[in-house]
Order: structure tokens, then sequence, then C-alpha cells
């Protein structure tokens, strides 16, 4: 896995026991792949909500925003790249949901009102806000840059921050409760070489999910964390051919997560089910960070 002084855009078969609280997910095989039906999408739980997601242009933004879609939400769309917010857009909306694209930086607090004033002028209401967006920045502590760390707090913190604020003051002002989820990392729970900048970032997020809880919780608003470990996206597979087998040989369970494994995740964090639920930060790694053996870098 080469590893850079750069900056990106972020933006198994994994069963679950049917119980009694909410149903479990399904596997079935399809030519020689296998694939999971959503019990959340299946139910159409979202029907009459609204959600916005951020840097959903491609990868598990995109994925959250799509099962959202088939689970009757409708969606705020939100990716850096204008072009690429209406691709993905228009292909999710292919499938008889209402997705609305709205391009922008979410560091920038117009970008962010635009975001809920899409949602409030569309469908009347603010139901879930998944601040997905953020960079992943790589690069040696002692020659860490200024600029790239101002970038990094400017999108993975300021924007998650001020998402949250003006979605809450939305939710508030609805009376009707409400679902906030950050997108943290791994990399937030522990330290890893050339990351120190970003981990900070992610962690933050994770202490922001709990900072919120005595200020949303008498308004019915749940605020939640994800924490991804290794994914596989278009990026981490541009970025590394070998990232698919480089992580079936660290992880646990064989293999590197899928965006569908962080939307399941994200998809039951922001449900009727996990009312109970806040100020949490669930780790989707494959059990990788409990025994952490790191990835090669040259």
């Amino acid at each position: 896995m080469k590893v850079g002084h750069n900056i990106k855009e972020s933006g198994s078969n994994l069963g679950f026991h049917q119980g009694s609280s909410w149903p479990g997910f399904f596997i079935f095989k399809k030519c020689s792949s296998s694939f999971l039906l959503n019990p959340f999408s299946m139910k159409k739980i979202f029907t009459s909500q609204t959600a916005i997601v951020t840097g959903a242009g491609t990868g598990i933004g995109f994925e959250i925003a799509r099962q959202l879609a088939q689970g009757g939400a409708s969606v705020v769309l939100n990716d850096l790249d204008e072009k690429l917010a209406e691709k993905a857009a228009s292909g999710i909306s292919g499938e008889g949901v209402t997705v609305w694209p709205v391009a922008g930086d979410v560091s920038d607090l117009a970008v962010i009102q635009r975001l809920v004033d899409t949602a409030v002028e569309k469908s009347g209401r603010l139901d879930i806000t998944i601040a997905n967006a953020g960079i992943t920045t790589f690069g040696d502590f002692f020659e860490y840059k200024l600029e790239s760390l101002q970038k990094l707090l400017a999108v993975n913190l300021q924007g998650s921050f001020f998402l949250a604020q003006f979605a809450a003051r939305q939710m508030r002002r609805q009376g009707t409760g409400g679902r906030i989820l950050f997108m943290s990392s791994v990399t937030g729970n522990q330290a890893h070489r050339r990351l120190a900048a970003y981990g900070m970032t992610k962690a933050g997020l994770q202490m922001l999910a709990k900072a919120l809880v005595p200020e949303l919780s008498p308004f019915n608003i749940t605020a939640n964390a994800l924490a991804p470990g290794a994914t596989l996206t278009e990026r981490t597979l541009t970025d590394d051919p070998d990232y698919p087998e480089i992580w079936k040989k660290l992880s646990p369970t064989g293999r590197a997560s899928t965006p569908e494994d962080i939307a399941q995740a994200a998809l039951f964090l922001v449900s009727p089910a996990a009312g109970q639920i806040t100020g949490q930060t669930l780790v989707i790694d494959g059990g990788w960070s409990s025994v952490s053996p790191e990835p090669p870098f040259e």
C-alpha cells in the first residue's frame, strides 16, 4: 500500500440473526456471488422521511443514499463534484425514488444551509442527516504542512459540526426528533503512522457524537458515529490494486468491508430501531482492530 503526502476525497456476507426487535439480513446467491437484501429497504421504513447524505457521489456515501432511497426516504445527495452528484442522483432516481443533487464543499456554511433548505423546500422536513463527506491525508508528522491541516479540519470537523448544527436546528423546529450520523474511522480509535492529523479529526467526530447527547436528547434527536475499517471503494481500488488481497490477509473475516456493509450499519443507526442508541460509535472492520496487524507501507 503506497503512502505519500497527498489529499484525496473520501468520502462478506454479514448475516444477522433474526430476532424480535428488528429483522435480520437475508443472504441470497446470484451467479457466483452473494448479495444482501436490507430489511430496512424491504420494509420501506423510511417512507415520508427526508435525509441529507454528504460526500455521496461514489463509495460509501452513494451506497448509504441508495439504500435510504430504497427504504422510502427522499434524499438530498451532496458531492463536491457537481457532475458526479447529478450522475449519482440520476442513477438512484432511476430506481423509482426521489433524490435531489446539491453540489458543493461542505466546509462552506452556505453550502450546508443550501442542503437543509433543499430538504425543507422539496419535502417540508428533515429527519436524517449523515455527515459522510471527508478527506484523507497521509503525511509524516515532522513534515506535515499547515495548509494540509487547515483543509482537513475544515472539511472533516468544521463541515461535520455545522452540518449537524444546521440539521438539528431544523429537527428541533419540527418537533418530531431526528437522526444525525458522523463518519469516523478506525483511525480515530488507534494510532497509525502518517495518519496523525487524519486520525485526530476522526477521533474528534466520535467525541462530537458523545458531546451532542445532552444537547440533542431533549428533542429526541440521536447522534452517533460509524468507524469503518478498510473498505473496497472506487478510491481505494484505484489507489492500490492489491487492496483486496492485502486486507484478505489482514482481516480476521478474510476480506475488506464493502460500501454495502457500512450502509447497512448506517441504516440501522438512523432507523426507528435505534432510538435508544445515542453518543455511540460502531466499528465496522471485520474484527481487524481487535488484532490490528499493520498494512505494508512503501
